[in-house]
């Protein structure tokens, strides 16, 4: 009967076999790990992921993306990086695919037989994947390791909080919408119930801005993310709004920020990376 059923709460740190020294040669070449979530899918979390690490590397920071939606990967086909595929070196480390001199990306996708072919795998083999994207890269010495996670609070953000010895933070994704922000309480609360850091809220799809007048309509309630983010004490880190021109440049493999960098959204993006940087907890660029 439903009211007999009961869910027991694991602790908030199961034991692990594998874990990253901090001694680690990749762990002490990075400076900052920065995981991107979402309470649920459909709220851009890819689109910002894509477009907060093209931003930080255009200020010539060295950054790495890794696309860890092993289910849903994205990444490739909204930097434009579909045709492109990792090489291994001499020490057998993988190479990642390059998106500028600056920016270095990793995907589920370039391991799979096609484009359209499905990841089945449970929660042990997941696991593997996120520490071999940390470990059997050749990385090299970056600034930003950036996180595209799922959505949800599942296996995958909890790897990388077992697998890397201490990340900057968690970036929370959401849309204005009280479903939405109902998840994105779930995944504040798994960050702080994991210890790790909140670095802020991006409140994403906030108003729809017309391409002709330019004026804004807000379709969703308005100021629901900052709401939130005053409720549970973190930043928040600004609302980008819905532009039609995001969703061509997603298709067409061009990031907001490179495509229109004078539009409302790459604006959104650049004060975003602003309060990023000003993250206590972010190590400024290195030598």
């Amino acid at each position: 009967m439903p009211g007999n059923i009961k869910v027991n709460q694991p602790p908030p740190r199961p034991p692990v076999d594998f874990k990253l020294s901090p001694e680690n040669e990749t762990i002490k070449n990075i400076s900052n790990v920065v995981v991107v979530m979402s309470g649920k899918g459909g709220v851009g979390k890819s689109t910002v992921s894509a477009n907060l690490a093209v931003e930080l590397s255009q200020r010539g920071f060295q950054v790495g993306l890794v696309d860890a939606d092993m289910h849903g990967p994205d990444i490739p086909q909204m930097l434009g990086l579909v045709d492109d595929k990792p090489v291994m070196d001499e020490d057998k480390k993988i190479v990642p695919v390059r998106y500028s001199n600056n920016l270095k990306v990793i995907s589920i996708e370039y391991f799979l037989p096609s484009r359209d072919t499905p990841v089945i795998w449970r929660g042990a083999l997941k696991h593997k994947m996120i520490e071999q994207f940390i470990k059997d890269i050749a990385w090299g010495t970056l600034d930003f390791l950036i996180f595209d996670l799922p959505p949800g609070t599942g296996d995958e953000p909890l790897s990388i909080i077992q697998i890397i010895p201490k990340i900057t933070g968690f970036v929370i994704v959401g849309t204005p919408q009280e479903v939405a922000m109902l998840d994105v309480k779930k995944a504040i609360n798994f960050a702080k119930q994991l210890n790790a850091p909140v670095i802020g809220l991006i409140e994403n799809m906030s108003g729809f801005v017309c391409p002709y007048c330019g004026k804004t309509t807000y379709i969703f309630k308005s100021g629901t993310g900052e709401k939130i983010s005053k409720e549970f004490g973190i930043n928040f880190l600004g609302s980008i709004p819905m532009e039609s021109t995001v969703v061509e440049d997603g298709d067409d493999g061009t990031p907001m920020v490179v495509s229109h960098p004078e539009s409302n959204s790459s604006k959104s993006f650049r004060n975003i990376v602003d309060r990023i940087l000003a993250f206590p907890g972010v190590v400024k660029k290195q030598g």
